[in-house]
């Protein structure tokens, strides 16, 4: 539905109907239903098999960066291409359905990264290639146009990949590269994969003192290192760590 707004005033006016009595309406508009509008369609929006295509295997560092809650900073000169990107990436850890920590563009202003370092994880767009050098405000970097990612420094360890990660970066490949699945239906492949690793982490919780999965028990498992330190993160991710 495409909405003439006119002016800042009536912009305004049309957000606040909506939001408190969750409609709007206009003779050149006609009327909009929040009840009608298709929020999971919503969550849907941006490709994920376009960011598949774009990474191969590496969206698989895409995707530990999303479940793991870390800073993810996307540079591309066009606004456009960088909503279109990162509107998808909470797509990654569909369990949350949490768009919240999306910035699509954020501009290098003292107000604005100041709002951005008060988020614990977020993925957010810049068009201003200067946030390359700023490695004080992600822990990887995406620079879109030539499709390259970087895990930072202190990011290193956290991220740390083996064969659990290999498995899931094939899946996702493959999945996408599917011409007969559709978007919904990879993101579906990847929610059920990652629907499987908190199950496992919910078991070992419950076996814990106060549903709490601590170091050691996670050492009793014998998991390969990586998998071992990918659980970790991700349960404290998950907030079911106890230190």
């Amino acid at each position: 539905m495409y909405i003439k707004f006119g002016s800042p005033v009536k912009m305004m006016e049309v957000y606040i109907a909506v939001l408190t009595k969750g409609i709007c309406q206009s003779e050149e508009n006609g009327s909009f239903l929040i009840k009608d509008y298709n929020v999971q369609k919503a969550f849907l929006a941006g490709s994920i098999k376009d960011v598949a295509s774009q990474f191969g295997m590496e969206t698989i560092i895409l995707y530990m960066a999303v479940m793991l809650k870390k800073r993810i900073a996307v540079h591309h000169p066009r606004i456009e291409a960088l909503l279109e990107f990162t509107r998808v990436l909470p797509a990654l850890a569909w369990h949350r359905k949490d768009w919240s920590v999306l910035h699509p563009c954020v501009h290098l202003t003292d107000t604005e990264l100041e709002h951005l370092s008060k988020c614990p994880g977020y993925i957010a767009g810049f068009v201003d290639p200067e946030v390359s050098n700023r490695s004080d405000l992600f822990d990887v970097y995406v620079n879109l146009p030539d499709s390259i990612i970087t895990v930072s420094q202190s990011a290193k360890e956290a991220m740390m990949m083996g064969k659990l990660h290999k498995d899931i970066g094939h899946l996702i490949v493959q999945s996408a590269e599917d011409t007969e699945r559709s978007d919904s239906q990879v993101i579906k492949d990847i929610s059920l994969k990652t629907k499987q690793i908190l199950a496992h982490l919910g078991t070992m919780a419950g076996d814990c003192e106060g549903s709490k999965i601590t170091l050691e028990h996670l050492k009793q498992q014998h998991f390969p290192p990586a998998t071992e330190n990918f659980l970790f993160h991700l349960a404290a991710a998950e907030q079911l760590l106890r230190i």
